[in-house]
């Protein structure tokens, strides 16, 4: 049997921008997404800790070392530049793998620097 369990997140990001006239998605610094191993086109849940919304999309890949957390198309209005994010990814285990997962959590600051990785 597969299960789901938490496979990576970025945790408190800010949101930098808010694109409202983009075809959706979340723009992801590329940094922030090698050290939480997010692929370009990957679901993943929103968290905004701000105002409590929780959707999913996909990642697109942003410019490496930039910081930024753009919400794009219709989910840049569960948003605002500022806002606290945690950005979660999710992997189906069979119970072998379970035993030995270690989720990959990283930490940001403000600018959304990586301060430590989990």
């Amino acid at each position: 049997m597969i299960q789901e369990f938490l496979f990576s997140k970025i945790h408190r990001a800010t949101v930098t921008d808010a694109n409202l006239n983009y075809v959706g998605s979340i723009t992801i610094d590329e940094s922030l997404m090698v050290a939480a191993k997010i692929r370009e086109f990957q679901k993943v849940d929103i968290l905004d800790v701000n105002n409590g919304e929780r959707f999913q999309t996909y990642v697109i890949k942003g410019e490496k070392d930039s910081g930024c957390i753009c919400l794009n198309g219709a989910a840049a209005r569960r948003v605002q530049p500022g806002d606290k994010v945690i950005i979660i990814t999710y992997a189906g285990l069979d119970a072998r793998e379970i035993e030995t997962h270690k989720p990959t959590v990283v930490m940001v600051d403000d600018k959304n620097k990586i301060t430590e990785i989990h």
